[in-house]
């Protein structure tokens, strides 16, 4: 039986941050995609990406990374409460 606190808008059960089902699906699809012999394919194709263009994408998103909230204003010289 479900809360009505567990229950979202669409009146399906809330998972919260570890969504059973959703990595029971991944899991599954990734095991059928194993199995599919396609994993070659896909490393081939993996392989001929530009290495300098990786580079670049993989720092771009190392920067993101390091983005900070501007709506979080911290003072960090001062000492806490």
């Amino acid at each position: 039986m479900q809360s009505e606190k567990t229950k979202g808008a669409s009146g399906s059960e809330n998972q919260g941050e570890g969504d059973r089902k959703s990595a029971e699906r991944y899991n599954e699809e990734t095991h059928e995609f194993v199995k599919s012999g396609k994993v070659e394919d896909a490393a081939e194709g993996a392989a001929g990406q530009d290495p300098q263009e990786a580079e670049r994408s993989e720092q771009a998103g190392r920067e993101r990374a390091r983005e900070v909230d501007p709506a979080v204003h911290r003072e960090y010289d001062k000492g806490q409460k």
